[in-house]
């Protein structure tokens, strides 16, 4: 499938988007937020829209599946980032935004490793609802003070992050449990199961 069909160029609109977000930290005032918040929650549709796309026009693609999940974890990780870096999270918020960078990292490490042997890991329904509620509470975060001010949108963003974060350890421990298991099982076993897949494939 080429790099131009429109799944997967609403995964790189997603990847072009985050140098746009944090040069929005430098620029003051509240518009700048507001954009940055309009900017951030356009990519975050797109990642369910993309794969959706993908799926109901048969347009699944290698490129799509590799850039996928990079699109994501630039995304959030760069905003996690500039949030912290500018002081838009309290010292207690910075802990769920490190649960979430760690648990990334862990699982992009799980499934380098699982698709080296041709082993897929599927994306679980909580997992999809916690990327949902991540999402939200730095889109929330992003808008910070220039938010309603009969609203407290820091402690609500901040509150949602802890959720996410909650979340996010225990679909990170899923994923390490199930890694765990197929490293665990003989070689022969798993040279089997990769010689299904191959076949299924």
């Amino acid at each position: 499938m080429p790099l131009a069909s429109l799944p997967n160029m609403l995964t790189l609109s997603r990847i072009l988007v985050v140098p746009i977000v944090i040069g929005s930290f430098y620029v003051s005032g509240d518009y700048a937020r507001w954009f940055a918040c309009a900017l951030f929650s356009a990519a975050a549709v797109t990642d369910w829209l993309d794969g959706h796309m993908a799926r109901r026009w048969q347009q699944q693609s290698e490129i799509g599946r590799f850039l996928d999940p990079i699109a994501d974890k630039l995304l959030v990780s760069a905003t996690l980032f500039m949030l912290t870096t500018f002081g838009r999270l309290s010292a207690e918020a910075v802990l769920p935004a490190l649960v979430i960078l760690c648990r990334e990292i862990l699982v992009s490490g799980l499934r380098e490793y699982l698709a080296g042997l041709r082993v897929g890991m599927p994306v679980s329904r909580l997992a999809k609802w916690k990327t949902v509620i991540q999402m939200v509470a730095i889109g929330v975060l992003i808008v910070g003070d220039a938010g309603p001010g009969f609203l407290p949108v820091a402690a609500i963003g901040e509150t949602l992050l802890w959720i996410a974060a909650s979340l996010t350890l225990v679909t990170g421990y899923d994923y390490l449990q199930a890694g765990l298991r197929h490293m665990a099982r003989p070689p022969l076993a798993r040279s089997i199961d990769h010689r299904k897949s191959q076949r299924l494939a």
